[in-house]
C-alpha cells in the first residue's frame, strides 16, 4: 500500500505539469547509441558546388560492427538500404552527393571479403571479424545508371520507374533532392528496411548495440557557407523487469509505427515539444530543420502530392505554435490539433523539411525572438499509439547566418519526450 501510495502521488504531481515542465532522464543526448538520424539532408542536383550534405558514422567500441543505412524521402519513403562495415573505434564519412549524383556507395568490407585489409583496415585496438553473410555485399558495387535516376526522381518528388511511376515526395520544383537518412547497428548485411517485417525482433536484423555516434554537415561552396550539428542519438533500451502497477508502461518508440507499437523495436523515441530562437533582421535570417513522425508505414504514392488525399496523412498540423519576442510578447498563430490540416498555420507539412523563418511558410511579427512548438497531433487515418494517440516525435535543429558569409547551427531544447509528451502551450489553461 505505501508503494501504491507513492505511485499515486507521482501521478498526482505529473497531472500539475505546465508546459515548461521537463524530464531529464527522457532526453535524447549525443551519446554513443543504437540508431542514428540524420534528420534532413538536401543536394543540389543541378549544381556541382550548390547544396551538399556531409555525414559521419563513428564506432565508439573496440568491437566490430555492422551498420544499416537506410535514405528516405522527406514524405519517409524508403529508397535505398545499404550497409556499411565498422572496425573498432572505425570512421566512415559519407558524401550524399556522391551517392545521389555518382552512385558511389561508400567501400567497407568484413575480415572475410577484406583478407588483404586494405579496404576496411584494423586499427591497433580494433577488432576486425568475418561477416560471412556479407559476402557478394561488402563492398558494394556502383549503382547503375537507372538506380541514380530513381534516387533522383524519387527524392524530387517525381515518378520513378522503380516504383512503377509511382512517387515518394513533395516535387518543390527546385530539383534538390531531400529527405532523412537512418543508421541502425545490425547482425548481419540486410536488404530490409526498418518498415519490413523481421527487421526488428529476437530474430531480426537490428541489434540493440549502444556504439554509434556521429555528426552531419551542409555546405554550399557556391554560397560559401557550412554548418554542422551532432547526428540525432537514439539509444536503445531493451526492456527490463517492472512492478506489476506500471505494466501498462508507454507504447511509443522511435519505430513504433513499424512495430505496431510493440516497443520491439527497443529505440527511445524523440521529443514533441521544442525551444529554439531565431532572428529575421537585415542580412541575419534563421532556418529551422524540422522531423516529424506521420505515424505511417509510408509507401510510394500516385503523383502528385495533394494536400488532404496524397498521402493520407499530409499535411501534418500541430497542437500549438507561440512566437516570443524577447520582452516576451507573444503571438499564437492558428493551429489545427490533427492531421491533414487544412486551415491555419502549416510550418511543417512533411516528414522532414528545412524552413526559412520569415518567410511565407512561417512568418513572424517580430525580428527577435523565440519559437515554444508543441508538434504533437493525432493523425488521420493512421493508426496512432495507443497509450496516447495525439503524441507525436519529432526533432527541431536551427541554422542562423550573417550576411552570407557566417553561419552556425544547433539543436533546438528539448522540453519533453514522447514517452511523457506535454499537451498544453504557454498561455494555455
Amino acid at each position: 500500500m505505501k508503494r501504491f501510495s507513492s505511485a499515486l502521488v507521482a501521478l498526482c504531481l505529473l497531472g500539475l505539469e505546465s508546459p515548461a515542465t521537463t524530464h531529464a532522464t527522457d532526453k535524447i543526448a549525443p551519446e554513443p547509441a543504437a540508431t542514428l538520424l540524420l534528420p534532413y539532408f538536401e543536394v543540389d542536383l543541378s549544381n556541382s558546388t550548390g547544396a551538399n550534405t556531409l555525414l559521419s558514422i563513428n564506432n565508439a567500441s573496440d568491437i566490430a560492427v555492422l551498420a544499416h543505412v537506410v535514405i528516405w524521402s522527406d514524405l519517409s519513403v524508403p529508397v535505398l538500404g545499404f550497409n556499411i562495415y565498422l572496425t573498432g573505434y572505425d570512421v566512415q564519412t559519407i558524401t550524399l552527393r556522391d551517392i545521389l549524383v555518382n552512385g558511389l556507395l561508400p567501400q567497407t568490407a568484413s575480415a572475410g571479403q577484406d583478407p588483404s585489409d586494405h579496404i576496411s583496415p584494423q586499427g591497433p585496438f580494433s577488432q576486425d571479424v568475418n561477416f560471412s553473410n556479407c559476402n557478394g555485399i561488402l563492398p558494394p558495387p556502383s549503382l547503375p545508371a537507372s538506380f541514380i535516376q530513381h534516387l533522383q526522381l524519387s527524392l524530387t518528388g517525381n515518378a520513378s520507374p522503380i516504383f512503377s511511376g509511382l512517387c515518394a515526395g513533395r516535387n518543390l520544383g527546385d530539383n534538390v533532392a531531400r529527405g532523412y537518412v537512418t543508421v541502425d547497428t545490425v547482425n548481419n548485411c540486410t536488404l530490409r528496411f526498418p518498415s519490413d517485417p523481421q527487421y526488428f525482433g529476437a530474430s531480426g536484423d537490428a541489434t540493440d548495440q549502444n556504439v554509434l555516434w556521429g555528426d552531419y554537415f551542409y555546405v554550399n561552396q557556391t554560397r560559401g557557407t557550412a554548418e554542422g550539428n551532432p547526428l540525432v542519438h537514439i539509444l536503445a533500451e531493451p526492456p527490463s523487469p517492472v512492478p506489476p502497477e506500471f505494466t501498462s508502461s508507454p507504447q511509443y518508440t522511435f519505430y513504433g509505427r513499424y512495430v505496431g507499437w510493440s516497443k520491439v523495436d527497443h529505440r527511445r523515441p524523440l521529443a514533441t515539444n521544442f525551444a529554439v530562437r531565431y532572428v529575421n533582421a537585415s542580412t541575419n535570417g534563421t532556418s529551422l530543420i524540422v522531423w516529424r513522425d506521420s505515424k505511417a508505414n509510408q509507401q510510394a504514392f500516385t503523383c502528385p502530392v495533394t494536400p488532404g488525399s496524397r498521402p493520407p496523412w499530409y499535411p501534418l498540423g500541430q497542437e500549438g505554435i507561440v512566437i516570443f519576442d524577447e520582452q516576451e510578447q507573444a503571438q499564437v498563430p492558428q493551429s489545427i490539433p490533427f492531421s491533414p490540416q487544412q486551415q491555419g498555420l502549416i510550418p511543417f507539412p512533411a516528414e522532414t523539411q528545412r524552413v526559412v523563418v520569415g518567410g511565407s511558410d512561417l512568418p513572424v511579427p517580430f525580428n527577435f525572438g523565440w519559437f515554444y512548438l508543441n508538434l504533437n497531433t493525432s493523425v488521420v487515418p493512421n493508426v496512432n499509439p495507443p497509450d496516447d494517440p495525439a503524441a507525436a516525435q519529432a526533432w527541431v535543429a536551427m541554422t542562423m547566418n550573417s550576411g552570407g558569409q557566417f553561419s552556425v547551427g544547433f539543436d533546438a531544447i528539448q522540453i519533453d519526450n514522447a514517452t511523457r509528451p506535454v499537451h498544453r502551450r504557454p498561455g494555455q489553461p
